[in-house]
């Protein structure tokens, strides 16, 4: 395994985790994911400048969702 992280800091990162709260991992997850779809968005809006927030929603949608399930929930992508 490749890795940039000391040995002993990865001890005492894995040490911590193991010590945290199963509501704080969850929160912490939460969060991720947000930042993850903001991130997205933000792509999505650089690639279509011009789409409508509803175009985006609808192309995160296809990223998350992969573009046949989006459609089946979400309709056809009009842009």
């Amino acid at each position: 395994m490749i890795s940039d992280t000391h040995p002993e800091t990865e001890r005492v990162l894995v040490h911590l985790l193991q010590q945290t709260p199963v509501w704080r991992k969850l929160e912490m997850m939460g969060e991720l994911n947000r930042a993850a779809h903001s991130l997205a968005l933000e792509g999505l809006r650089e690639r279509y400048p011009a789409a409508t927030e509803a175009e985006l929603r609808r192309r995160l949608a296809d990223l998350l969702l992969g573009s046949e399930l989006a459609r089946q929930v979400y309709g056809p992508l009009v842009a």
